[in-house]
């Protein structure tokens, strides 16, 4: 895909030398930069589920459970509600 992008003159020429000195294009060199960046993210994302706290199989089920009889609530309500407009 074809983008333009505004970088800073002190940026531009830093990635532009970088890419010269590696022997790359510009833009591969950018695109590696953005990848990286990205794939860092994503690490960083799934380190923090990392640090979650565990929730055991039996309250697991219990949360399912309570979510199922509340959906099966909000849908009795529902169908009330539309015949009570019709």
């Amino acid at each position: 895909m074809k983008t333009t992008i505004d970088l800073p003159d002190p940026i531009f020429r830093r990635a532009k030398a970088t890419a010269a000195v590696r022997g790359i294009t510009l833009k591969s060199f950018i695109s590696k930069a953005v990848e990286q960046s990205l794939n860092a993210e994503q690490k960083d994302w799934r380190a923090a589920l990392k640090d979650l706290p565990r929730v055991d199989q039996e309250t697991t089920d219990e949360i399912m459970r309570s979510v199922a009889e509340s959906d099966e609530i909000d849908l009795e309500f529902q169908r009330r509600q539309l015949e009570a407009m019709q």
